[in-house]
């Protein structure tokens, strides 16, 4: 069995400085960017929990590195991101820097 790793790393954008975590599971890696007030998730973790504790959150999938977390459109998005004009089919990188 092969060590689990956790990467955290600073992502510069456009309107402020974000933390990447990546930690490696068994068949694909769980991702989340935060910045400022809210973060995007992978496919991991659950919009329903987002949502009820009223977060700014994006959910994306099909992604394997922050790059791709980036680049990706958002597939489902929380009510409280619906507020900051965050919406379902955007690019990551843009609801992050709304989130500044």
């Amino acid at each position: 069995m092969q060590p689990v790793l956790m990467l955290i790393e600073q992502i510069n954008l456009e309107k402020g400085s974000a933390i990447g975590l990546k930690m490696d599971m068994e068949h694909a890696p769980l991702l989340v960017i935060r910045a400022g007030c809210g973060f995007v998730m992978c496919g991991y973790l659950n919009m329903d929990i987002a949502n009820k504790l009223g977060d700014v959150a994006v959910r994306i999938t099909g992604v394997r590195s922050f790059e791709d977390v980036l680049n990706a459109k958002a597939a489902d998005v929380s009510e409280a991101a619906k507020k900051r004009g965050i919406m379902v089919g955007m690019a990551a990188r843009e609801a992050l820097n709304r989130m500044f």
